[in-house]
């Protein structure tokens, strides 16, 4: 396929996104597809990248979420990438679940510093019965504060993802890292298949899904386009798309990984707009290191959520006025819920 077939493919796509549709059903995108945006001129990627954005977000509202941590460490899984697992010695101690005052607490603060989106993280392979009648009920209380509520707990069964539906859950997080032939490199407690079906249960119970990756982990090019592919080939591809850039943690087997190119980066940003036109790409981890010029660029390929808040579970991120004046200096504004608008 080449590059103007692609362009050609892009443009077919319907105009207007809001959150409340479903997202579009899954492209036919092949790796090699993927790679020839990845590989376009700079330029021409951002502004490919940008029509499409502006085609189908025309209000150009960021949305601002924030994760929280609510049982931290431990964790039996060996993704490399992570300090908060028991097999690596980072410093990170486990530590038991949060209540749901300590929960609803944090969630108040976001909401009130703008964000419109919660996020509860657990280390866990997958949670036990009783651990999900737990987030269960975080997820009713934050629900109530009028924030949209997302959870990532690790692998789920149908019968946990409706639980956490009936509470109220409207996204579950559950990212595939990597590409399937870069993924044995990263991990081997779980499989790619393992991933792939969580989110078949999370669809099936009627939770939107929040599924993107990590780059800079020491793959080649291809893996990026890999993963990409992947996730647009999802039936039907994300609502949510984080895009993670790697936080290299003392003690963790990547800690030494050479970090990706900054603008190699922006690539990827704007591949994921293109071919997930309708969903929210969301600058995640890492963005501490990208500087204010890079995120701009990442902004004009097309992402329109951050992680927003000082602390992503264990690992640093720009607190909340960074980001204010940051956003204000582009000119960006933030989404806001409802509840929001009312009180401004």
């Amino acid at each position: 396929m080449t590059a103007e077939t692609i362009t050609r493919e892009i443009k077919v796509h319907r105009p207007v996104a809001r959150d409340s549709e479903p997202a579009l059903p899954a492209g036919h995108w092949s790796v090699a597809a993927v790679q020839a945006l990845l590989d376009k001129p700079l330029m021409a990627l951002l502004y490919e990248a940008q029509t499409v954005h502006r085609q189908h977000w025309p209000e150009g509202d960021i949305e601002l979420a924030t994760l929280l941590s609510v049982k931290t460490g431990g964790c039996p899984e060996n993704c490399g990438y992570c300090p908060q697992s028991a097999e690596f010695d980072t410093g990170v101690k486990a530590e038991k679940i949060m209540t749901v005052d300590e929960v609803v607490l944090a969630a108040t603060a976001a909401r009130d510093a703008g964000a419109t989106r919660f996020c509860m993280g657990a280390a866990w392979r997958a949670p036990k019965d009783r651990d999900v009648e737990k987030v269960a009920a975080m997820v009713s209380a934050v629900k109530g504060l009028g924030m949209q509520t997302c959870a990532t707990l690790g692998m789920l069964g149908p019968q946990h993802a409706q639980q956490l539906r009936d509470a109220g859950l409207d996204y579950y997080n559950h990212n595939l890292d990597t590409a399937p032939d870069y993924y044995g490199e990263i991990v081997d407690t779980r499989t790619y298949q393992d991933r792939l079906d969580t989110l078949q249960h999370v669809r099936g119970a009627g939770i939107s899904v929040c599924c993107g990756g990590i780059v800079g982990m020491g793959e080649a090019p291809v893996h990026r386009a890999g993963l990409l592919a992947q996730l647009a080939n999802l039936s039907p591809y994300p609502e949510s798309v984080p895009i993670n850039s790697l936080v290299r943690v003392p003690g963790t087997p990547l800690a030494d990984a050479p970090p990706i190119d900054p603008l190699d980066f922006v690539r990827v940003i704007a591949v994921a707009r293109i071919i997930m036109p309708r969903a929210r790409v969301r600058l995640s981890a890492g963005r501490q290191q990208l500087g204010e010029a890079v995120q701009a660029l990442c902004f004009m390929a097309g992402a329109n959520s951050i992680f927003y808040g000082d602390k992503l579970l264990v690992t640093g991120n720009p607190d909340v006025e960074t980001d204010t004046l940051l956003l204000r200096k582009l000119g960006l504004n933030a989404r806001r819920t409802q509840e929001q608008e009312a009180c401004a």
